[in-house]
Parts: C-alpha cells; structure tokens; sequence
C-alpha cells in the first residue's frame, strides 16, 4: 500500500531533483552518472598546483633537470677518454638549452612545482654561458675587415663562390680547402679585387694590401694546411695567420675521432705563442668551437671576434642548416669592432667577417 508523503517530504524530494539536474553533466534535466562540467578541469588544475602534490610529483623530470645543469656547469669535466665525449658535447653546447624548454614542458604536464623550481638551475646557468652572444654587440667603424671561408674541395660552382667573395669588401680573404684544380680560377676571379695573393698548399690568402714573410706553418699532420703571413695594413702591420685543422668524423664504435684535430691544434697554438707582432688575426676552418677544450691551446691565447663584437652564435656549419661554429676568427692585439655570417655560396660552410680596429 502506498505511503502518503507529507509535504515537508514532498518539498525537499523536489528540491534533491533540482540539485541532482544541476550538477555538471546533467542532460535534459537528468544528471549523467560520472559527468563533469566544463569547469571541472580548471577546478582540477587549480587544486593540482596548490595541494602538496605539486610538490611531491615530477621528482624524473627534476633529476633531469639537474643532469642538464652539471653537463652545462660541468662540462669541461666530461671525459674525453672514451670516444672524446667531452670535445663532442662541448661542440654542441649551446644547443642543450633546449633541454630547458622540453623539460620545463613535462614539469606543467606533470602539474610539478619540485621540476619547475630545479629548472631554474639549468637556464641560470645557460644564461650566464651564453647569454652574452644573444645580444647585440656590433659596432660601426673599424680598420680592416676580414673574411673566412671554406670554400668546399667538392663546391660545384667555384667561380660563383669567387665573385661572391670577391664582392664580400674584406680587406683580407683567408680561404681553406683550395683544390688544386680550382686554385688558378680562384686567383684570377680575385685578382682585381686582392691583387696581393699567398697559397700555401690547400690553404690561400687574398689582400687588398701587400703581404710578405709568408711561410706555411707545419701542424704535423703530412701537408700543408696552415700559413703565416704579414699584412701592410694602412695602420700597421698584421700577423695573419689561416689555418685548416683536421677534420673530425663521429663514428658508432670510435665516438668522436679527433685525435689529429687536438694535435694539429697544439702545434698552431705554438706557431701563435712564439709571433712576435703585436698584431695577430687566426682566420680558419679550426674543425671546433670556443668551448672545445681540444682547442685550448689557440683560444687561451686569442679573442673571438663573434664572442666580443657579434650578434648570436654566428654557426657556420653545415650551411644548410648551421648548428655549429668550427669556423673561426680570433685576434690578439686587435679589437673586434663587428663580426657576422656572409650568404651561402655553393660551399658547406658560410663564410665569416669581422671587422676590426688596429
């Protein structure tokens, strides 16, 4: 037999179905078992960052985190013993900042306040390392301006690259892997502009202004890839010195091959240590970057013009798709006044200008 609802009973039977109708998920007037508003998210995350789980969860992504930062802070401590691990990393340096972005990705996915905090370590410390080639340093003037460039043994079009050099306004033009099949071509394309030419083996250098005591230097490696010559500069003279160091490969069961590469360095880095000008400009493919420990011997002693009077990093390798500088121009006695990347050529490298006060 049925129970007669009194209505205080009927009044509140009534007001439960209002509120079960408005709950999130509710269609026509009926609550959907399990539903979740539109808002249910938001409510979520909100509660996610301020709960004491932010900080309890993403624990992976901080010891990464804290990877990143010693590889960055540490990084001349990678050792070198197996592969040249050191050298390979160091030649890629700038670009393990990406790791700040990527993890600081995964820290707001895994809703963690513990990795957003460790994050800051790493991105202090790439900051502080190469913060200062981001901005802006170049200047107007300068007294002379040099070019480097590989102009690539397998350049499908070396007389393209030679009137683009010719047009480029250096001073000085230091060019590294010359073939023997295109070295006259080379000269004569260049011959009006840089009427002053020294080739030394692979290795040639094209003035505007007269050269002399020009000499090959010998980095021990079998030929001649490396030359010292004097420029008479209107202001004075120049020590310049071109250079073409080993080349590195990276291969699965040696790592990174550059045994001939350090040495080649250590012996260049001598030729500079016993010049006697004042004056000193290295123009050169050095096959590494200023943070290659490998190359101590040279960078110790010289500035790089990109690092005190460029705008970026200034890669140069491959030109299709720069990741790197192992291209170089480094002074002593000279002040940087500018220094940037020139256009393609048909080479695998972009060739590189500064422009300097003597």
């Amino acid at each position: 037999m049925a129970r007669a609802y009194t209505a205080q009973e009927s009044d509140l039977a009534a007001e439960g179905a209002e509120t079960a109708a408005d709950r999130p998920g509710a269609v026509d007037g009926r609550p959907a078992r399990g539903g979740r508003g539109p808002g249910a998210w938001r409510r979520d995350w909100r509660r996610d960052w301020r709960g004491p789980g932010a900080w309890r969860r993403g624990w992976v992504v901080a010891a990464l985190a804290l990877l990143l930062c010693g590889v960055l802070a540490l990084h001349a401590r990678v050792p070198n013993a197996v592969g040249n691990l050191g050298s390979l990393v160091e030649t890629f340096l700038p670009w393990a900042g990406l790791g700040v972005p990527l993890l600081g990705l995964c820290a707001l996915l895994r809703r963690s306040l513990t990795a957003l905090a460790a994050l800051l370590l790493p991105a202090v410390v790439w900051f502080g390392m190469f913060g200062g080639l981001i901005t802006d340093k170049t200047g107007d003037g300068g007294d002379l301006t040099v070019v480097t460039h590989n102009v690539d043994a397998g350049n499908p079009d070396p007389e393209r690259t030679a009137r683009d050099l010719a047009e480029s306004g250096a001073d000085v033009l230091a060019l590294e892997e010359l073939p023997a099949r295109s070295t006259d071509l080379y000269r004569r394309t260049l011959a009006e502009t840089h009427p002053f030419q020294a080739v030394e083996g692979t290795i040639g250098v094209f003035s505007k202004y007269p050269l002399r005591d020009t000499a090959p230097v010998d980095i021990k490696i079998g030929w001649t890839r490396a030359l010292r010559t004097t420029v008479d500069a209107p202001r004075g003279e120049v020590a310049v010195f071109a250079a073409h160091l080993p080349s590195v490969r990276v291969k699965v069961a040696a790592g990174f091959t550059a045994r001939e590469r350090d040495d080649a360095a250590e012996q260049l880095g001598q030729a500079i240590a016993a010049e006697p000008l004042d004056r000193v400009v290295l123009l050169g493919d050095l096959n590494g970057t200023m943070n290659d420990r490998a190359l101590a011997p040279v960078t110790a002693q010289m500035r790089s013009t990109q690092g005190a009077a460029g705008a970026g990093f200034g890669f140069s390798w491959p030109a299709s798709f720069p990741m790197t500088r192992i291209d170089q121009i480094m002074v002593r006695g000279v002040e940087p006044v500018s220094s940037w990347t020139l256009p393609a050529t048909g080479s695998d490298h972009l060739p590189l200008a500064a422009s300097l006060t003597l």
